[in-house]
């Protein structure tokens, strides 16, 4: 099973949006499961699972809740998601309290090793305990950049985060939120992947189509799957799979929604 964290220290730079899209990818070859690390919950809203974990996110992490019983089907074959609710806005204190603290989510993950071959961490941002198991869960780090000052910093900030940290994951870098009408945004897309080496040449516009996911409650390649945008997603799926090299093993038990 490879794990993959979708991270970065910034906010509003197309986290969810692109674990969302990773997610469906991997799931058209692979048994998948996004799980939802943001107490916003924005990845289970938009799979539409109902975000409701019994016993909270202390229960999940104390063991009294087991990750098996708290995941839930989406209306895609192949990708399960464990939902976020209300109390993974504790889930630092919770896993401060923990035994291991920097290691639960790798504990908890290692009871699902069978049952699926890719793993995605939609992570919160900010350089927190939570962003510290995910990091040293995962097999690879993606981070979303957007062609700016303060996300550039931010893709710096991950870079050192996990150089610093016990994770031996590389760093993927990708430009995310490019508006090609801004001269800032086009020099990134022709300077950004030659000159930074994290950063792959995969870009994802600012588009209304990927706005749309809001209110179609879906990835984009289901509902506009010949636009850029989900070529984009794809090809960021490819790039993926070639860093951590997951293989398919049998198709997942369907679970109930």
């Amino acid at each position: 099973m490879k794990i993959v964290a979708v991270y970065s220290t910034k906010g509003g730079v197309g986290k969810t949006t692109a674990a969302v899209n990773l997610a469906w990818a991997a799931s058209e070859d692979f048994r998948v499961l996004l799980w939802d690390l943001d107490p916003q919950g924005a990845a289970t809203f938009l799979l539409e699972v109902k975000p409701k974990l019994k016993g909270g996110v202390e229960g999940l992490v104390g063991g009294k809740v087991t990750a098996k019983s708290a995941i839930k089907a989406t209306a895609f074959d192949h990708l399960d998601v464990l939902p976020a609710d209300a109390s993974y806005r504790d889930l630092d204190l919770v896993l401060d309290h923990a035994k291991g603290s920097t290691s639960r989510i790798a504990r908890i993950l290692e009871t699902v090793t069978r049952d699926y071959d890719v793993v995605i961490l939609d992570c919160p941002p900010g350089a927190s305990l939570v962003a510290s198991n995910a990091v040293n869960a995962a097999d690879l780090v993606v981070v979303p950049v957007v062609p700016s000052p303060l996300s550039l910093r931010s893709l710096e900030q991950v870079t050192d985060f996990v150089s610093g940290s016990a994770s031996t994951a590389p760093v993927l870098g990708f430009l995310s939120m490019v508006d090609r009408r801004k001269t800032l945004h086009r020099e990134a897309v022709r300077d950004l992947p030659r000159d930074r080496g994290v950063i792959v040449n995969v870009i994802v516009p600012a588009s209304v189509v990927i706005e749309r996911m809001g209110t179609e409650r879906s990835p984009v390649g289901i509902y506009a799957p010949r636009t850029e945008s989900a070529n984009a997603f794809s090809e960021l799926w490819v790039r993926v799979q070639s860093t951590v090299k997951a293989t398919s093993k049998s198709k997942p038990r369907r679970r109930k929604r």
